[in-house]
C-alpha cells in the first residue's frame, strides 16, 4: 500500500519559516519525481516545486527564492523548507509522487497571518 504523509504545517508570521515533511512507503522512493503542490479552497491545485528522481528542481515563480525543495533517499523523504512567509502562502500543501503511477498524501495546512 502507497502512502504519502505530510507533516510540518501550522500557524506562522508573515516573514517566519516552516518545514514540510513528506514521508513516502510502499513506493521505491528514490525513482519517482516529487513535488508539492498547495490549494486554496475554491481554486485549481498549483504546483509550488518539484524535485525529480535525478536532483533537478523547479520552483513556482511566486516562491523562488523563499522555498527550497530536497529529498532524502535513505529516508524515503521529501522536504520543503519555506522562508520569509506571506500570507498568500497560506494553503493546504500536498505532497505528490509520479512515476509509473502518481500518488497523493492528504495534505497539510500553512497559514500565514498575524
Amino acid at each position: 500500500q502507497v502512502q504519502l504523509v505530510e507533516s510540518g504545517g501550522g500557524l506562522v508570521q508573515p516573514g517566519g519559516s516552516l518545514r514540510l515533511s513528506c514521508v513516502a512507503s510502499g513506493i521505491t522512493f528514490s525513482i519517482y519525481h516529487m513535488a508539492w503542490y498547495r490549494q486554496i479552497p475554491g481554486k485549481q491545485r498549483e504546483l509550488v516545486a518539484l524535485i525529480t528522481s535525478g536532483g533537478a528542481t523547479t520552483y513556482a515563480d511566486s516562491v523562488k527564492g523563499r522555498f527550497t525543495i530536497s529529498r532524502d533517499n535513505a529516508k524515503n523523504t521529501m522536504y520543503l523548507q519555506m522562508n520569509s512567509l506571506k500570507p498568500e502562502d497560506t494553503a493546504v500543501y500536498y505532497c505528490n509522487a509520479d512515476r509509473t503511477r502518481n500518488y497523493w498524501g492528504q495534505g497539510t495546512q500553512v497559514t500565514v497571518s498575524s
